[in-house]
């Protein structure tokens, strides 16, 4: 599904194509990054006592890069399902408050409503705001979703294929891959000081907690910690509002 079925707006750019060649090139780009991830998340699925079925079901139907991490982080840690489910739902809310501003954008109905959801993650959404025109933005996001859907779920094939052929995929510390896999996620979106000491205090508070709460468990007690501190009015009575760069943010898809 592409932009192409739109009719081009009123005054449309001459230079459209050029604007559509470098949109698609940065969607592809994008897709690659995002799909080194799918590698991780296959391999680390396979540790955490998945088959591969259920891996690749993961990165097909759920198709929320972080929602995945939380479910197998939690599960390698020994949690339960439940939690990990849990910890996955947390992660994944977002992309309900991404569709409710998209839906005026992408104006679809019908059951392409399903595949246009499916399809609102972090990197579709980034790459459909700011354009220039609705054109460019409808392109942006289904060109950024299609590419990071087949390349992730790509990634995570190969991820189960080869962590599958080893006799136990522990033995690489694929555990300690999970952590390493949120904080490079999360890191270039903390962009300024307050960010960062939500990040630190939710994180004190998962580590305090380990020791005395189920796995699994410590995390969701960190997410409402640090959601209680970002929607705490400030200093001068305001609420940050959804965006602002104060407010948290989860890694992305």
């Amino acid at each position: 599904m592409t932009d192409d079925d739109a009719a081009p707006e009123p005054g449309a750019d001459a230079a459209w194509p050029l604007t559509r060649r470098a949109i698609l090139g940065d969607s592809v780009g994008v897709g690659v990054a995002t799909g080194a991830y799918g590698v991780s998340f296959g391999a680390i699925a396979i540790a955490a006592g998945l088959d591969g079925w259920q891996a690749m079901a993961l990165s097909a139907l759920m198709f929320t890069g972080g929602s995945q991490f939380g479910l197998v982080g939690v599960l390698v840690g020994g949690g339960n399902p439940i939690a990990g489910a849990a910890t996955a739902i947390l992660l994944g809310v977002r992309n309900a408050l991404y569709g409710l501003r998209l839906a005026p954008l992408l104006d679809v109905r019908g059951r392409r409503r399903f595949a246009a959801a499916h399809l609102v993650i972090d990197e579709s959404t980034a790459m459909s705001m700011g354009r220039s025109s609705d054109r460019a933005a409808r392109l942006g996001f289904y060109a950024t979703g299609l590419s990071v859907l087949g390349l992730w779920n790509l990634g995570t094939l190969v991820g189960v294929v080869g962590a599958s052929a080893l006799q136990d995929p522990r033995v690489l510390g694929l555990d300690a891959a999970v952590p390493a896999a949120f904080l490079a996620l999360l890191g270039p979106r903390l962009r300024s000081r307050e960010p960062w000491v939500v990040a630190v205090v939710a994180a004190l508070v998962a580590v305090l907690t380990t020791p005395l709460l189920p796995p699994g468990l410590p995390v969701l007690v960190a997410a409402a910690v640090a959601g209680a501190i970002a929607l705490a009015p400030r200093r001068d009575g305001s609420v940050p509002p959804a965006g602002d760069p104060a407010a948290p943010q989860v890694p992305t898809s």
